[in-house]
């Protein structure tokens, strides 16, 4: 009875996990007004809690905390990039950077649980990874929707993001270094 019982608790989260997601889920949506004004592309800080999530949450709990931040952006709260909101975003040219964050979390998540003692080199691979997911179905759908070629959706919608995202990816790393040694949120992967 009892293997039953871990097994139960793996594939469904527990009452922590769900409140830990939607912390970072809610930590994401503030992230999105976390603006540094860096031309020519202004950085937010969504991604920043999208990898701490996938880092110490795990997989299925990274993934989770960002299913919950699209939903409630998609139902109408202000949540998205700029304030913006509603399922019109999920469906236009950004919508795909999005969904990616749900892909991305999840991607991250089950790296850092290949290797939940490794150093930060492997956090950091973690999180790019994480991000190229992110950029990968972002541009699959900047260039359907904008009917761009796959170079001008790379030219507009990833290279001047990068400078940005590899300045919060290190951020994450050093903030998840920090945190370990004290904390372990990891409750599922």
């Amino acid at each position: 009875m009892k293997t039953l019982t871990t097994s139960t608790s793996r594939a469904t989260p527990n009452i922590r996990g769900m409140v830990y997601a939607s912390m970072f889920g809610a930590a994401t949506a503030a992230g999105a007004y976390i603006i540094v004004p860096v031309p020519p592309v202004p950085v937010t800080m969504q991604t920043l809690f999208l990898s701490l999530a996938g880092m110490l949450l795990g997989a299925r709990l990274a993934a989770m905390s960002q299913i919950i931040y699209v939903i409630i952006g998609a139902m109408g709260l202000p949540v998205f990039a700029g304030g913006k909101a509603g399922l019109g975003i999920l469906i236009g040219p950004t919508g795909g950077y999005l969904l990616g964050f749900i892909a991305g979390a999840y991607v991250i998540g089950k790296l850092a649980a290949l290797r939940p003692s490794a150093g930060i080199i492997w956090a950091v691979s973690s999180m790019a990874a994480g991000a190229f997911v992110i950029y990968l179905l972002g541009v699959a759908q900047l260039c359907v929707v904008a009917q761009l070629s796959v170079s001008k959706a790379v030219l507009v919608g990833v290279l001047p993001f990068v400078p940005g995202d590899a300045v919060k990816i290190l951020l994450a790393a050093f903030i998840c270094r920090k945190l370990r040694p004290h904390l372990d949120l990891r409750v599922s992967t």
